[in-house]
């Protein structure tokens, strides 16, 4: 029998996120302190007590719901992973649980990666939306077929859900002829901007220098990425990946029936929430799914 242990990303934050952990293990307490000096702000002050609004701002998001998930897996004991994989943010701490990344390291990423894609929502503005009950082929379909915006599937979450990604006009208009094409849902999202697509340009360029400068090393088990849904040990080849992932769409549909290919019959999500648990019911029969305890 194979686990895998999966991280979930952005939009799984709540208040009062670690607090527990926080005073529950003497590691998770020093790996706070120690992420409070790295980052230059009480982001363990945020993630403790702040509210909803003050875990949305984009330098807070993405190094707190980080945060949850690596810590947490520090703190399992008898934590070993057989193959690992992150849903976009999460595959930062995917690479900290397989051991290919440092978590201080990975938390300096983290924390450029989040104002990276806020300088490019900035640049650019658009947003998402989720299309619910159409085939993916469809919803590719109707994406390509849009002319003069941009307009690209981004997460392929499970059968049956895709979000897209774009222009504000694309996506409002990708978003009415989903619905014509008899989507049971199209939900634009409230996030900031156009992730997993091409307005990402300026983010990947820059988030590319600084992983490029960063060292990995060759992790204890495998991850699978999410440009590709294959499964990775090798340093450079998991660097490139990661570069590729902020404008590529992350294929989280693949990558479960993948591990479940490759063996993994109990899958456990590290992090907040249940989303990651709730996907892969949807994409994988007859496994065991749970959140970390």
């Amino acid at each position: 029998m194979k686990t895998a242990y999966v991280f979930p990303g952005q939009g799984a934050q709540f208040s009062g996120m670690g607090k527990d952990l926080y005073e529950k293990y003497p590691q998770a307490k020093e790996m706070f302190k120690k992420a409070d000096e790295i980052l230059g702000f009480g982001i363990t002050d945020i993630m403790f007590s702040g509210s909803d609004e003050d875990l949305k701002q984009t330098k807070v998001t993405q190094p707190a719901v980080f945060l949850h998930s690596v810590i947490w897996a520090a703190c399992l004991p008898d934590f070993k992973p057989d193959m690992v994989a992150g849903h976009s943010l999460g595959e930062f701490s995917a690479l900290v649980a397989n051991q290919a990344l440092r978590f201080e390291d990975a938390l300096v990423l983290v924390s450029k990666r989040a104002n990276a894609m806020q300088k490019a929502c900035e640049t650019n503005p658009s947003t998402m939306a989720a299309i619910l009950g159409l085939p993916d082929e469809k919803v590719e379909e109707i994406c390509a077929g849009i002319g003069g915006e941009v307009v690209v599937p981004a997460n392929y979450n499970n059968p049956g859900q895709l979000v897209i990604s774009g222009s504000m006009k694309g996506i409002e208009e990708a978003c009415e002829l989903c619905k014509a094409a008899g989507a049971k849902r199209a939900l634009p999202l409230k996030v900031g901007g156009a992730f997993h697509s091409p307005l990402m340009e300026p983010a990947r360029v820059e988030l590319s220098a600084a992983i490029e400068a960063t060292h990995f090393q060759t992790p204890v088990c495998p991850v699978y990425q999410d440009v590709d849904a294959r499964p990775y040990t090798d340093p450079e080849a998991i660097k490139k990946n990661l570069i590729s992932q902020l404008t590529s769409p992350v294929r989280w549909t693949k990558i479960v029936q993948n591990m479940h290919a490759d063996g993994a019959t109990r899958f456990v999500e590290v992090g907040p929430g249940k989303t990651l648990q709730g996907m892969i019911a949807k994409i994988a029969q007859g496994v065991e799914i749970m959140g970390a305890e």
